[in-house]
């Protein structure tokens, strides 16, 4: 037996025991005739103390930090209490120790506050992941899923595994390809999500589904993306929009109550997708803090139903040139801000024409707290004018107005980020306080301009809201002139789907989906695909459709995503035990690599140079 209990067990109450321990030596100190040994393992760090004898075979043999250790000892009682661990209260007096292998110095210390840089920690992943942070993270993921596995096997669902080797159907994101041996010339592809599978499970009678399941997406990477991701995947039979938002509702509480201890008793906020578009800037809205946008100026095609809701201000009328010629003007009023200097309005001005949020500069109006106005486009407008612009705002006194204009898409979310951005820098965005949404009515088609033709929002499975079905049944997706796609019959048809938000995150997303093969068939058409490119690609299902399909929908939630947050960080890969850089390698196995020729005679591949500044 290498060990009678772990490096956290022990406490005081085993005053007395002889145990053995097994371990990895975290730190050595020396106090003359003794030596002070931390042991730590897994589940904590226990102070082994070596006496004068033991000493001198230290001495003679010395440890070194991460030697792999075995000491047997008794268990006493510490002259030097640690209240920071939960063994502080003992240590071991150690009356033999073997050491069962030797390490060489580590290339950064094992520590939460460590000297090594990122790079250096991924490729010895396998030390950076002793580190008491990193195990956080994972105890913490392992956690998630227990209790997400524990409420969906409650509520009757089944764990079903699908394949990962199926077929390329590229929709969206590029797929991962593998090709096959044994099929010469042709590939396999990783799934990006189970979706056709769990469809077909339903057809199959498995009302209730689920998988904690791997993704793959071959797309460009930050810090909430990794090309291997893992999804909570969930499907059921015989529901509506309204047992989804409830059942899944209810999963998310769970967690919360498992993990943080959060009784999330409070109904969940819903907003539609132009609400949210509306009055925040972006579709997945943090809504932990008011600061709403003002919509001042948008185009006349866009948001057709709000045009008569826009506050009359004096911009546009001629006043200032910038504001005449924008396509949009939008604002945010930041409470208690007035009195902010010239360098931060500079500084905050820098911030926006960064390149990734992308704006030419930042108007502001600072509404002093005796009632008069200060801006930096003075000389354009009066104070009785600044303040009409101000009242449409909605500021108060003390509140300082900051407003941006330029082409439509790009400055609602140069607005959205700005308003996150004060958020942060207000500390209204706080990691310990949780605020969830549900993001409904989204549009199904959106309208791809160089190809002149409607793509699906979601995925080509999604159901138009029930409303909608016959409008899209009607009328031919054909768009006669482009310039007025605006007003064809598609533009109008939302998706029966949801997205649920999380502090502005969107941590899952579904819908109701298609179960008719006529209405697939419809969509599929559409989507611009010929009978015989949907047949190809997609005949398996619309053939399970004609045998008795149930009306069927989902969720599936970012599961790395949503431990992040509870983690309170920005990137997932804090949280997968061995992930990829942001170039999409594993700096530890040294992959991608390149592959010897006999494999790659055997997959009758042949490698060709492709000029990368071409592409």
């Amino acid at each position: 037996m290498y060990r009678t209990h772990t490096c956290g067990a022990l406490s005081i109450q085993d005053t007395g025991k002889t145990v053995t321990l097994a371990g990895w030596v975290q730190t050595i100190r020396k106090f003359g005739a003794i030596t002070f040994i931390d042991l730590r393992d897994r589940y904590g760090i226990t102070q082994l103390l070596f006496g004068e004898e033991l000493n001198r075979q230290l001495e003679e043999h010395p440890l070194g930090r991460e030697f792999v250790l075995q000491a047997k000892g008794v268990v006493v009682e510490r002259s030097n209490k640690n209240p920071n661990l939960s063994t502080g209260e003992i240590e071991i007096n150690i009356l033999s120790f073997t050491v069962l292998n030797q390490s060489a110095t580590p290339p950064f210390t094992i520590q939460d506050d460590t000297d090594g840089g990122d790079d250096l920690r991924m490729r010895y992943r396998y030390l950076d992941l002793r580190r008491n942070a990193v195990k956080r993270n994972l105890e913490l993921r392992y956690a998630v899923s227990r209790s997400a596995r524990n409420y969906l096997h409650e509520n009757s669902f089944m764990d079903i595994e699908t394949p990962f080797l199926i077929k390329s159907t590229p929709e969206g994101a590029r797929d991962f390809v593998v090709p096959s041996r044994m099929n010469t010339g042709q590939f396999y592809a990783l799934p990006q999500s189970p979706q056709t599978f769990k469809q077909l499970l339903m057809v199959s009678g498995y009302d209730r589904y689920y998988q904690v399941v791997k993704c793959f997406r071959d797309e460009d990477l930050r810090a909430d993306r990794q090309p291997e991701f893992t999804q909570i995947d969930c499907e059921m039979s015989f529901v509506d929009q309204e047992d989804i938002l409830n059942m899944f509702e209810g999963l998310i509480k769970r967690i919360f109550k498992d993990i943080k201890g959060i009784d999330y008793t409070e109904p969940v906020e819903r907003m539609t997708w132009e609400d949210a578009m509306w009055d925040y800037g972006n579709d997945k809205p943090d809504i932990r803090f008011g600061m709403q946008v003002a919509n001042l100026k948008v185009p006349p095609h866009v948001y057709l139903s709000r045009q008569q809701t826009i506050p009359k201000t004096p911009v546009g009328e001629g006043g200032f040139k910038v504001f005449d010629e924008a396509e949009t003007l939008v604002a945010i009023s930041v409470p208690g801000c007035s009195e902010y200097s010239r360098k931060q309005t500079d500084e905050l001005t820098e911030w926006v024409k960064r390149p990734q949020i992308g704006m030419k500069g930042l108007a502001f109006i600072k509404c002093n707290a005796d009632g008069s106005f200060k801006s930096s486009i003075d000389k354009f407008y009066t104070g009785e004018q600044l303040k009409l612009i101000a009242t449409a705002v909605k500021a108060n006194a003390g509140d300082l107005v900051l407003i941006l204009a330029g082409p439509e898409e790009r400055t609602r979310k140069a607005i959205s980020e700005l308003r996150l951005e004060m958020g942060k820098r207000l500390g209204f965005r706080k990691d310990n306080e949780f605020k969830l949404l549900w993001v409904l009515d989204f549009p199904l088609f959106e309208y791809a301009a160089d190809d002149n033709r409607w793509v699906a929002r979601h995925h080509p499975f999604t159901s138009p809201r029930p409303s909608d079905i016959d409008t899209m049944i009607a009328h031919s997706p054909a768009i006669e002139d482009a310039a007025k796609y605006l007003e064809h019959p598609y533009a109008n048809i939302k998706a029966n789907a949801y997205d649920m938000v999380l502090n502005g995150n969107e941590i899952g997303g579904g819908s109701i989906r298609i179960f008719q093969r006529g209405l697939q068939e419809k969509m599929f058409a559409a989507l611009g695909m010929s009978r015989e490119e949907s047949l190809h690609k997609f005949g398996f299902l619309l053939g399970a459709f004609e045998y008795g399909a149930p009306p069927h929908g989902g969720i599936a939630f970012g599961f790395d995503r949503l431990c992040a947050i509870l983690g309170g960080s920005e990137s997932i890969r804090d949280f997968i035990a061995f992930p990829k850089n942001n170039s999409g390698r594993d700096m530890m196995l040294d992959a991608p690599s390149t592959i010897d020729e006999k494999q790659l005679e055997e997959l009758a591949i042949q490698l060709k140079t492709i000029d990368q500044t071409s592409l």
